[in-house]
């Protein structure tokens, strides 16, 4: 029991330590988790041995609850309706960098069975590192991103037939390689000794198969018609506890079933997944596992890292950093081929090609499930053990390099050829997201004409359908902006998703026409203060109105008749517009208002003038009455 806790505080200090500064370097959680495991195992030698190989077992129960959440993501008709991307992009990446790594093991001297089986690890990415670096740098959106996310989304539903397939490649037993890399003769010693529980086990082939195909189909059949039942007799608890409770019933007894037959455990957890994609219990589901899995999961990272062995690495550092630095070449190359293939422009193309370059998190799932499953030799697992994590250790690097190269290349066109536009009007607007369409609604129907301009295919192809028509093109480029007739226009209106595209317009606009009256949309203050300076005449704030307009429904409810409401809602308007602009002049972007004295001092004033304002009107509402 000591012991026990000794080693659950070790990880625990490691994971709350490592994993929040590797987040805040860019670097992801699944990184972080290893470089835990590395400091308290290869590093300080503070775990290891049979201990922590038996808490990764328990571990890898983590990858089956993942893989049930991954199911419940992945509504069976918003997989067909993707089914090209799927089955095109990412079968392509699959197939092609399983045959090329594969190819390389032969020409090592490897059997074809383990080549096979590493070629299936490495053409993986890591969903986890990728994801969250395209999230954090806003590149999700675009076609590389998009590109990114169908083959990483490919990868994690081809975990499932891997996991089914992988035993299939069995050596003959188990496993010390030669020195020339062929599979020596093993020892008995190896096998399991003891026997698990089977329902098919003494039956003949074709008893296997109905009852495997039972197991199946009763998984299928319980998430149809039973679950919801099942959900609707623990509501009548009352307790959050019991929830939770059967949610990991759920999933423990699929994967239970599944083990008894033989499957795997995560096919049949991301099958019972995907059935209940559909159900009204899936954000139940999700929230009662999500810490559960997020736990397990950071624990197996963690006893991976803790079992590199950096031994290997510093004895053989050339081979295995050649393998690395191969592992990620051939997966760049491919990669950059696809998108030429499937017509990605140039800094999309580098950032599919670079951002997917890296093993992944699953592949430690699937090094570790081969050796169980006598695929892959002991000390070859060792190995490409630390290729996985070398080269997920330097996807942070892919990522700066692509920002170099994209910083290098010339501002691109327009992924599609911008429309040709063949109209002009007296109000320009560009961006006919949710603030442009009800700005050029209410222009066309006061009987104004105006000229809609937006870079996003999809959005003008939808305006279209409902008899709005709008031009593609990017509004920021001048060209566009004077074929829409800039010159001879009375007011832009300025309503685009990115921010720095906002400023560049209302500044060239500006440039361009010092009389034009130009009306934008603002997220915050500090985006007010940009356009502000950038020659904006009307600056409106996104939430501004709705929010004014919300704490005069409260003031009416608190007390104020609707007119004094009113009058306070009125109050707070004028002031405050008044108060942005003067503002405006003392903020410096060089440094954060609160390091602004002037800033602060002026921002603490105009606060006593608000409440000085709006007490002297009730008190002047109240004497009148």
């Amino acid at each position: 029991m000591e012991s026990f806790l000794i080693q659950a505080t070790m990880f625990l200090c490691a994971a709350v330590l490592a994993v929040p500064l590797a987040v805040r370097f860019g670097m992801g959680s699944v990184l972080g988790y290893l470089i835990a495991g590395i400091v308290i195992g290869p590093i300080f030698g503070f775990i290891g041995g049979s201990e922590t190989t038996d808490l990764q077992h328990f571990a890898e129960f983590g990858v089956v609850m993942m893989l049930f959440l991954i199911g419940l993501e992945l509504e069976p008709r918003a997989l067909w309706d993707m089914r090209h991307k799927l089955l095109g992009l990412g079968g392509l990446q699959i197939t092609l960098t399983t045959l090329a790594i594969a190819g390389g093991m032969l020409f090592l001297g490897y059997q074809w069975s383990v080549s096979l089986a590493v070629g299936l690890i490495f053409a993986l990415s890591s969903t986890a590192i990728v994801l969250q670096t395209l999230a954090e740098k806003g590149l999700m959106q675009t076609s590389g991103g998009r590109a990114t996310f169908s083959v990483l989304l490919t990868q994690d539903i081809a975990v499932i037939p891997m996991l089914a397939f992988l035993p299939l490649l069995a050596l003959p037993a188990t496993v010390t390689l030669a020195p020339d890399g062929s599979v020596a003769r093993p020892s008995d010693a190896a096998h399991d000794s003891h026997h698990s529980l089977s329902l098919v086990e003494g039956l003949p082939a074709w008893g296997v198969t109905l009852v495997t195909l039972a197991a199946i189909v009763a998984v299928i059949l319980a998430g149809i018609y039973l679950i919801r039942p099942l959900f609707k007799f623990i509501a009548s608890a009352h307790l959050r506890e019991i929830y939770t409770a059967t949610a990991l019933l759920i999933v423990i007894g699929i994967a239970m079933l599944m083990t008894l037959v033989g499957l795997s455990p995560a096919l049949g957890t991301f099958l019972a997944g995907v059935v209940l994609a559909n159900s009204e219990f899936r954000h139940e589901l999700e929230a009662d596992i999500e810490p559960f899995k997020g736990l397990l999961l950071g624990l197996f990272f963690i006893t991976v890292g803790a079992q590199i062995d950096f031994n290997k690495l510093i004895a053989d550092p050339f081979n295995i950093l050649g393998l690395t630095f191969a592992v990620i070449a051939i997966k760049m190359l491919i990669l950059f081929g696809l998108g030429l293939l499937f017509k990605l422009r140039r800094r999309n193309r580098w950032l599919f090609a670079l951002g997917l370059a890296q093993a992944g998190e699953f592949g430690f799932v699937l090094l570790s499930f081969a050796v169980q499953q006598h695929v892959l030799p002991q000390p070859l697992s060792e190995t490409l053990l630390l290729v996985v994590a070398l080269s997920m250790l330097i996807t942070p690097l892919l990522f700066i390099l692509y920002d170099m190269l994209s910083k290098r290349m010339h501002e691109e066109k327009s992924e599609t050829a911008a429309d040709e536009i063949d109209e002009t009007g007296q109000v320009i607007i560009a961006g006919i997201g949710r603030f442009g369409q009800i700005v050029n609604r209410l222009v066309r129907g006061s009987g104004y004409d105006t000229v809609v301009l937006d870079h996003n295919m999809e959005t003008i192809q939808a305006m279209r359908k409902f008899g709005v028509k709008g031009f593609l093109g990017d509004p920021t480029r001048p060209e566009l902006l004077h074929a829409a007739g800039i010159s001879e226009a009375r007011v832009l209106v300025v309503a685009l998703d990115d921010p720095a595209a906002c400023v560049k317009l209302v500044d060239y606009a500006r440039r361009e026409r010092p009389d034009l009256h130009i009306v934008a949309r603002a997220r915050d203050r500090v985006e007010v203060f940009k356009l502000f300076q950038a020659g904006a005449d009307d600056i409106v704030r996104e939430m501004f109105d709705s929010s004014l307009r919300a704490g005069r429904y409260v003031l009416e409810n608190i007390g104020l008749t609707e007119y004094e409401a009113s009058q306070a809602e009125q109050t707070f308007y004028h002031h405050d517009r008044h108060a942005v602009r003067e503002l405006a002049l003392l903020w410096d972007p060089a440094r954060p208002s609160s390091q602004n004295p002037d800033y602060v001092k002026r921002v603490q004033e105009l606060e006593e003038d608000l409440q000085t304002l709006l007490t002297t009107q009730l008190e002047k509402s109240n004497a009148a009455e």
